[in-house]
């Protein structure tokens, strides 16, 4: 894969990435429903697999080829399946994490070798005349088309297929066709469900011993045997496997069972082991002759349920599966996807390579949340192990606005996830000496999973987060119901764990400060007064107390029921609204931008544009106190908190935060580049902004950030969505009004998507002039534009001609230096000890 020129916190118009030349065209041609390979390589095998995967948010099968024998990462995951293991501290401490977790490799069921005169099909060597691999966005499936010709001299025409089900949620579906072209000869093919846990891949362990491993975002490599076997049977040709989790005890079982299509008489013969089911189709082939194996594979887990019983609901999954059919399936499959994109496209006109990129990154989002159900959205999805298969803030921050807005039901199941998460939260805030609740910074069972703290643990705005978006979430339905229960037990939780971590401090006037946390920038922790986590937890309070007021006036049974349940007194409204009232935000009057925190601005500065390329990222290069003892960030901190608490800042207090920010941004977070998008549009660097949205629709498409091998950076798919409807449609929702302040690029001829509503189905259309509003259903609907507030109903579109923006800031915000804040180093200090990048 081509990667771009430099990282997205490098942006620099003079030097535009080009979005023709991301991908290779010769190699990835321009298709704007679907990713396609036209010629197969192994020198990016770990990014081809991430990008040719098939998921429903749920299960999860790597783009790895059939044959399976060479692999950067073999990889078939379901949502949750993990195990634990026990954190160990060089110096422990009360209150670290103890226990962590990993992603399991469940049995591989993508395993289907074949043999031609018993010489087999390896792509890496094979004499290929004809290659495609194409992932379609319409179908939801990963097909291969190849013409291979043996040693022996024998042309055959492979087929393959493989799809994820989002009908039936448990299901994989894989067809195998071969066609005998050229020549006679004996064919078999092996069709096999392998634990991969726990065996050995040679060429993946000799990746991991050139340094691989040592990236924190990799999964934590276990040690001992994880799949204990606890069934491996066969009733007629389908297999089962069962197993248990050595230390979570989590359950599983998965099933296979195949049809086979061949005018003859073909042997088949399927046995079955503790770590293997394997099923072998041997005949003879001749010119026009096809055999055809289609391989059904299910898969169920749980917490704790015996895997005999799991067991019998792949049976009937399969059962069902089967009397359905491929064809069936198929068309099923194709009905969801078509439903999915009338709610989720967002049409780029005019733009092939762009909307190619849009709907992969889209595609993602339906792959990542389609079928979670009562699961979190992982960091990687299940496409990859990487962060170890946790889920972060990055669900409600980035992932939940997009299923708020295009799929309501899928939100509230998410946002029902953290819900249940609350016993545990609460246990953890209790841990950590706080009234209320806790969320994890990283967790699967809802345990704290980070082993340091700085950067994990005092991410205390994930409760506000949790709390944005479950506000985002009513915004655009109106859920009463959860607002009543599962909404109002999360706020009253985190907006206690606020009120006690926060105190008074008389300066003056009394103001309400919070210390000891970690923003979202990695790059600088444990700090006092964080101004995202300020502004987050003011809201959270302001949000809380509001909320048990109306409840109390409209719904005192369901009052009553949190007063019983979550033991909620009077007081503590008032108590909130006073610290919210109270909250201190940080304000330099010198430089007239908001600090990140209290300390942040009297840090030297970092010269990043000198930092030397092979320097980066800078958490693999240089110790943490290096890199957090300079102004430097990770990824969007302020810019985040403007964006987010928007409301709150002016127009030019936007611009000079940006414009501060923004050259101290490394971009070594994937979480960064959409975010600083959205920011440069509002505050009007529009040739910057598109730079930087062209950076995160290719994080993984162009490998941008050198680790797509680890899976889809989900969080960013999701930045991608916002970039398009909030950054250029410039949609907002605040305080029930949904508004659009449009920002589209100067050479984007259209720009249309769809939002759901209290209800209503709404379609925008951008152009350069106008916006139009088109009601599909529900309804009426008021908006704002720009200044303008408009009506919205079923009997036309109604059009509004936009004004002009006013002047566009072409390039980018200047370097620090340029503005008198000089980068530098203490004097009587050797550099090249320190590792310091040259100033």
């Amino acid at each position: 894969m081509n990667r771009g020129p430099g990282s997205p916190g490098e942006v620099d118009p003079a030097y535009p990435f080009d979005i023709d030349g991301a991908l290779d065209p010769g190699r990835f041609p321009i298709d704007e429903w679907a990713l396609e390979e036209t010629e197969y390589s192994s020198e990016d095998l770990g990014t081809t697999e991430t990008l040719f995967a098939v998921a429903n948010g749920y299960l999860g099968l790597r783009g790895n080829v059939e044959e399976g024998r060479i692999a950067h990462t073999h990889g078939s995951f379901v949502n949750g399946f993990h195990e634990t293991w026990s954190i160990q501290h060089a110096e422990d401490a009360f209150g670290f994490a103890k226990v962590g977790q990993t992603l399991v490799h469940v049995p591989d069921p993508k395993l289907i070798k074949l043999y031609v005169n018993d010489e087999p099909l390896l792509l890496s060597e094979a004499d290929c005349e004809e290659y495609s691999r194409r992932l379609d966005f319409r179908t939801g499936t990963l097909e291969r088309d190849l013409v291979w010709r043996t040693p022996s001299g024998v042309r055959l025409r492979v087929r393959s297929t493989r799809q994820v089900s989002f009908t039936e949620r448990h299901l994989a579906l894989m067809t195998f066709e071969v066609t005998m072209l050229e020549g006679v000869a004996p064919v078999t093919i092996s069709s096999q469900l392998l634990n991969r846990q726990d065996g050995e891949d040679e060429y993946h362990v000799a990746l991991a011993a050139l340094g691989e491993g040592d990236d924190p975002r990799q999964a934590h490599a276990l040690d001992h045997r994880v799949l204990l076997p606890r069934l491996s049977k066969m009733r007629g040709h389908r297999a089962y496997l069962g197993y248990r989790c050595a230390h979570s005890e989590m359950t599983l079982a998965c099933a296979v069972e195949h049809q086979v299509e061949f005018k003859g008489d073909p042997r088949v013969n399927t046995e079955v082991d503790d770590d293997r089911s394997k099923t072998i189709i041997h005949t003879r082939m001749s010119p026009g002759q096809t055999l055809k194996v289609t391989k059904f594979a299910a898969f169920h887990s749980s917490r704790g349920v015996p895997a005999d019983e799991l067991a019998d609901r792949c049976a009937r999954t399969l059962d069902r599966s089967i009397k359905r059919g491929a064809s069936g399936l198929a068309d099923d499959q194709r009905d969801w996807l078509k439903d999915f994109w009338a709610r989720s496209d967002v049409e780029v006109t005019g733009r092939p390579r762009t909307q190619q990129a849009v709907r992969w990154n889209l595609f993602q989002l339906a792959q990542a949340t389609g079928r979670v159900e009562e699961h979190g959205v992982a960091a990687k999805g299940v496409t990859g192990d990487g962060y170890g298969g946790h889920y972060f803030w990055d669900t409600e921050i980035y992932v939940m606005p997009f299923c708020s807005y295009t799929n309501p039901r899928q939100a509230r199941s998410l946002l029902r996830f953290r819900y249940m998460m609350l016993p545990k939260a609460r246990e953890r805030a209790s841990e950590l000496s706080q009234r209320g609740a806790l969320f994890p910074w990283r967790t699967i069972n809802g345990d704290e999973a980070s082993a340091y703290y700085a950067a994990g643990t005092a991410q205390y705005h994930i409760n506000a987060d949790v709390v944005h978006a479950a506000s985002q979430y009513l915004e655009a339905t109106g859920d009463w119901d959860f607002l009543c229960r599962e909404g109002a037990e999360l706020a009253i939780e985190t907006a206690r764990l606020y009120a006690d971590l926060g105190f008074y401090k008389p300066n003056g006037t009394k103001s309400f400060h919070i210390f000891g946390v970690t923003g979202p920038d990695e790059y600088t922790t444990v700090v006092n007064d964080n101004l995202f986590t300020n502004l987050m937890a003011r809201f959270n309070l302001r949000r809380a107390a509001e909320a048990m007021e109306v409840i109390r006036e409209a719904d005192p049974v369901a009052y009553q029921r949190l007063q019983r349940v979550v033991g909620l007194r009077d007081e503590e409204i008032d108590e909130w609204h006073k610290a919210a009232s109270a909250m201190f935000i940080p304000y330099d009057d010198v430089l007239a931008v908001h600090p990140q925190d209290d300390a942040f601005l009297d840090k030297e500065v970092w010269d990043l544009l000198d930092t030397p390329e092979e320097k980066r990222p800078l958490l693999l290069h240089y110790h943490p106190l290096v890199i957090y003892r300079h102004q430097v960030l990770k990824q969007a901190d302020v810019v985040l908190a403007m964006f987010l608490q928007g409301e709150y800042f002016t127009q030019d207090e936007k611009r000079r935060n940006f414009e501060y920010y923004d050259p101290i941004t490394t971009g070594d977070s994937s979480l960064s580049a959409c975010v600083q998008s959205i920011l440069a549009a509002e505050v009007g660097y529009a040739e910057l902004a598109l730079e930087y949205f062209k950076r995160a629709l290719f994080v993984d498409l162009a490998d941008l950030q050198g680790n797509t091998v680890d899976g889809v950076h989900v969080a960013s798919t999701g930045g991608v969505w916002a970039t398009l409807v909030q950054g250029f449609g410039g949609m907002r929702d605040t305080w029930g009004v949904l508004s659009f302040d449009p920002r589209l690029p100067a050479d984007w001829d259209h720009l249309g998507f769809s939002l759901h509503r209290q209800g209503a189905r709404l379609r925008v259309d951008l152009t350069q002039s106008e916006i139009t509003l088109t009601l599909i259903s529900g309804g009426p609907l008021q908006v704002r534009v720009v200044d303008q507030r408009v009506i919205v109903s079923g009997d036309a579109p109604t059009v509004v001609t936009l004004e002009d923006q006013g002047p566009v800031i072409r390039g980018r915000p200047p370097r620090l230096a340029d503005i008198g804040v000089v980068p530098h180093v203490a004097h009587d200090v050797d550099i090249d000890d320190l590792h310091l990048p040259a100033t």
